[in-house]
C-alpha cells in the first residue's frame, strides 16, 4: 500500500500521520487514519461498520463509538461535519463511504498533479509543493530564454545561493521537538484507580497509588518492571498524595491529608510522611511523620539533592514553593509572587534545577527556571500555540532533551523550552493522558490515562420520598462522560455536556435523539453552563472564557480579561452571570455584566460552589463545606446546614429553596424564607452531584466507572 496520497487538496502521509493542506499539516491518530485509507482503497463503495472495525482493530472488541470518534476527527481535518458531508459520507444503518477520487503517490512516477485528476475542491499548488521541496510555480506559461549575458550569470548567481539556502535548511535542525513516541502499554490495569506513577530513582520500580472506590481512599504500591511483581508499600488505607524519592531511593516522602480533629481555618490537616522503600518492599510499612500542617495546605513533595524537601504551600490563596530540611524542622521559602500565583513546579536530579510555571501580575503565564536556593536563571512569558486554549494552566515535567519539558492538555503533549516556546510532540491520543514523567534512562515515560463513564438520569421526587431513587431513568447514556443535564425553561428540552464525540462538546436532547450543538476544538474544558430565561440559548463556560450558543449553533464570544474557572448561575433578564475567576492567579467570587464586561468582585473567600435564588440572594459553601447566606450588613452563615454539604458536590437553588446531597447519600432541601431544613429521601450511592430539580423531578449525574491506570510510552529510534 501507498504511504502518501491525496484526497481533493488534502495531502495524506501516511508515514508522518499527517494531513497537509496549503502547507498547514494537522497531526492525526494512525487509527483514524487507517479507517481512511480503508475508505480511500474503497472509494465510492460503502463500507459497513463492522468491516472497517475488523479491518482496522483486527483481534481487538473495540465499540462502535471507537470507529464514530475517528469518523469525526477525519471529518474536523478535512474540514466536513455530521451535516456538511464533502468528504465522508455517512450511509444510515449502512456504514461510510468516500466520496472524492483519490490519488495514490508513487514515488517512481512523476510528482506533477494533473488538476483533471482531482474531483473534489482541492490545492494542486499543496501536492506540487509537498512532492517537489519547492514552492509551486501557478504560472506555467513558457518564457523565452534571455539573449542578455548578465542575466544569465544572475541566473547562475542565484541558483547557487538557493542550492546553498536549501542545502542550509537540511543542515540547521527543525525548530521542533526532538521527542516522538512509539509504543504504548498499560502497566498498571486492574479495577481500580491507579494514579500519581514515578519511577524509581534506579528506573526499576514504578510506584504510585492505586484508589479503593469503596473506601473512598488508597495505598501506596510499586511494581518491578522486569518481573512484573507489584508490592503494597503502605500498611494501611490513608488519603496520600504524590510521593518522590530520595536521591539514594531509600525513602520515600509524601503528603497524607484527613479531617482535622479542630478546624480552625480549614477542613483538612496535611501531613509530610515517609517510610524505607526497600523495607517496604518486603513488608508494607507505617509511615513515619515529618511536619504537620494544619493552617496551610500542602501538596507536591519532591526530593532535592540537598536533602530537603520542596513542596508547594498554600496561605490565603496564594501558594508558595519552600524548602523543609528534614534534619532541622524548619521550612524556608525558594520563591513567591505577591503580585501572581504559582502554577506548578518540577525538580530535575540531574541538572539540581527547579522549572516552575506562575502567573503574573499581567494575568500571563510564565516558565521560570531556579536553583534550589531561590536563585531565578530565567523568566519567560509561555506563548501558547493555537492548539491549546489562552487560559489554560498547564503542568510541564523535565525531559531527557537539553531545556524542554513536557506536558499533555489531554489528548496532545507538547514541549515546553525554557524560553518559553511550545511545540506539538505527539499525535492526538485517542482518551486523554496526563502527568507525563521521565524514566531515569530517558527512553520511556510514564503517564496517567483513563476515562470517566456517567450518565444522565431522571428520578421522580415522589419516588425519593418513598425510598425507590434505585431504579433510576436513564436520559443519556453512551461509554464515556454525560454530565451537568439541565433543564430548559418552559420546554421539552435538556442541555447537557457529553465526551461522547471525542471532547466536551454540548447537546441538547429532547427525548427522541440527540444533537450536538457545539463544535468546540481538541481538549476543550467545560465548567458550567446556564440556560437563558427564554430557553433560546446557552451561556457555557468552556475553554475558561463565556460564549452564548444558540439553538441555530450560532455563538457570541464574551471577551473577559480573567480566565473563567466556573460559571456558578446566568441571569439573562438581568444580563448578568455569577463567577468563579482567577485574578493575578487568586480564585475569586464575582459577578459580570454581560453588556459592558464589568466584574464585581463578591468576597475573597474560598468557594466552592455558589448560586442566587430567585429572590436574588447569593448562596455559597466555603472550602469548610459551610453554607452562607448573603446578608443586609454581612454574610450569615446557615448553622442549619453544618454537616450537610460536601465540596466536591453542587446544590441547586429553586424556588428559595436549595436543595443537596450529604455524606449519607441523602436528599435534603432547606427552605431560605421559612428557615426549614427536610430530608427529602436516599440517593443511589453512585451519585456525583445534582444538576437540576423541578416540581415533580430531580437530574442527576451518575457514576458508572471512573477509570485510571499507568501507563508507560517508549520513544521511537
Amino acid at each position: 500500500m501507498a504511504e502518501q496520497y491525496w484526497i481533493g487538496g488534502f495531502f495524506i502521509d501516511l508515514s508522518r500521520n499527517q494531513i497537509t493542506q496549503n502547507k498547514q499539516s494537522q497531526i492525526i491518530a494512525p487509527k483514524a487514519l487507517a479507517v481512511l485509507t480503508y475508505l480511500a482503497e474503497n472509494q465510492g463503495k460503502v463500507v459497513s461498520q463492522d468491516t472497517l472495525l475488523t479491518n482496522v482493530w483486527p483481534d481487538t472488541v473495540v465499540s462502535p463509538n471507537t470507529l464514530q470518534r475517528s469518523i469525526a476527527q477525519l471529518r474536523k481535518a478535512l474540514g466536513d461535519d455530521s451535516k456538511v458531508q464533502i468528504y465522508i459520507k455517512t450511509h444510515a444503518k449502512q456504514g461510510y463511504s468516500l466520496e472524492c477520487d483519490v490519488r495514490w503517490h508513487d514515488k517512481a512516477s512523476s510528482s506533477k498533479a494533473d488538476p483533471a485528476d482531482i474531483d473534489c475542491a482541492g490545492d494542486e499548488a499543496v501536492e506540487a509543493s509537498l512532492v517537489n521541496g519547492a514552492d509551486y510555480e501557478t504560472n506555467t506559461t513558457a518564457k523565452p530564454e534571455s539573449s542578455q549575458p548578465g542575466l544569465g550569470l544572475m541566473a547562475i548567481v542565484l541558483g547557487i545561493v538557493f542550492l546553498a539556502v536549501m542545502g542550509a535548511s537540511y543542515l540547521i535542525p527543525e525548530q521542533t521537538s526532538k521527542l516522538s513516541f512509539g509504543e504504548l502499554r498499560s502497566l498498571t490495569a486492574t479495577d481500580n484507580k491507579e494514579l500519581a506513577g514515578i519511577y524509581s530513582p534506579d528506573g526499576q520500580y514504578v510506584v504510585f497509588l492505586r484508589y479503593s472506590g469503596e473506601f473512598c481512599q488508597n495505598n501506596i504500591w510499586a511494581k518491578n518492571i522486569d518481573t512484573q511483581e507489584e508490592s503494597r508499600l503502605t500498611e494501611n488505607l490513608g488519603s496520600y498524595g504524590s510521593h518522590s524519592f530520595s536521591r539514594d531511593g531509600k525513602q520515600l516522602v509524601f503528603i497524607e491529608s484527613a479531617d482535622c480533629n479542630k478546624p480552625i481555618t480549614q477542613k483538612q490537616c496535611y501531613k509530610l510522611m515517609s517510610f524505607d522503600f526497600h523495607k517496604a518492599l518486603e513488608t508494607p510499612q507505617s509511615p513515619s511523620l515529618l511536619m504537620e500542617c494544619k493552617n496551610s495546605k500542602i501538596i507536591k513533595p519532591k526530593w532535592l539533592n540537598n536533602s530537603n524537601v520542596a513542596l508547594l504551600q498554600e496561605f490565603s490563596n496564594r501558594w508558595k514553593l519552600a524548602s523543609y530540611s528534614i534534619a532541622d524542622n524548619k521550612s524556608t521559602v525558594i520563591y513567591e509572587r505577591q503580585d501572581g500565583n504559582i502554577i506548578d513546579y518540577d525538580y530535575s536530579v540531574a541538572d539540581d534545577l527547579i522549572a516552575l510555571t506562575s502567573i503574573h501580575h499581567d494575568g500571563h503565564y510564565y516558565i521560570e527556571v531556579l536553583k534550589p536556593d531561590g536563585q531565578v536563571l530565567s523568566s519567560h512569558r509561555i506563548k501558547y500555540p493555537k492548539e491549546i486554549a489562552n487560559f489554560k494552566l498547564i503542568y510541564p515535567n523535565f525531559s531527557p532533551v537539553e531545556n524542554q519539558l513536557v506536558f499533555s492538555t489531554g489528548r496532545q503533549l507538547f514541549t515546553l523550552s525554557y524560553d518559553g516556546q511550545v511545540s506539538n510532540i505527539s499525535l492526538p491520543l485517542d482518551e486523554p493522558m496526563g502527568s507525563p514523567v521521565f524514566h531515569p534512562g530517558g527512553k520511556r515515560m510514564l503517564v496517567i490515562k483513563g476515562h470517566y463513564d456517567s450518565d444522565i438520569v431522571s428520578v421522580p421526587l415522589s419516588r425519593i420520598k418513598q425510598a425507590q431513587s434505585q431504579n433510576l431513568s436513564v436520559l443519556e447514556r453512551s461509554i464515556l462522560g454525560e454530565d451537568s443535564a439541565i433543564l430548559q425553561p418552559d420546554g421539552e428540552l435538556i442541555a447537557y455536556e457529553s465526551e461522547r464525540s471525542g471532547d466536551e462538546q454540548l447537546w441538547i436532547t429532547g427525548g427522541k435523539g440527540s444533537r450536538q450543538l457545539s463544535r468546540f476544538p481538541m481538549d476543550t474544558d467545560i465548567n458550567g453552563m446556564e440556560w437563558a430565561a427564554d430557553g433560546t440559548s446557552l451561556l457555557v463556560n468552556a475553554n475558561y472564557a463565556l460564549t452564548r450558543v444558540y439553538l441555530d449553533a450560532r455563538q457570541q464570544s464574551f471577551p473577559l480579561a480573567y480566565p473563567v474557572a466556573e460559571l456558578f448561575q446566568w441571569d439573562s433578564n438581568n444580563n448578568s452571570a455569577l463567577l468563579l475567576v482567577r485574578i493575578k492567579g487568586v480564585l475569586t467570587l464575582a459577578e459580570l455584566n454581560l453588556a459592558s464586561l464589568e466584574l464585581r468582585i463578591i468576597n475573597d473567600k474560598k468557594v466552592n460552589w455558589a448560586d442566587k435564588s430567585e429572590s436574588g440572594d447569593l448562596v455559597y459553601i466555603d472550602d469548610m463545606d459551610r453554607f452562607w447566606q448573603s446578608g443586609p450588613a454581612e454574610d450569615l452563615h446557615i448553622e442549619a446546614l453544618d454537616g450537610q454539604g460536601r465540596s466536591e458536590r453542587r446544590f441547586l437553588v429553586k424556588d428559595n429553596v436549595i436543595y443537596g446531597v450529604n455524606d449519607d447519600f441523602q436528599l435534603w432541601s432547606y427552605a431560605l424564607n421559612g428557615d426549614r431544613f427536610e430530608l427529602i429521601g436516599e440517593l443511589p450511592d453512585n451519585v456525583d452531584y445534582l444538576t437540576d430539580i423541578d416540581q415533580t423531578q430531580l437530574l442527576m449525574t451518575v457514576r458508572v466507572s471512573a477509570k485510571k491506570e499507568v501507563a508507560e510510552l517508549s520513544l521511537s529510534e
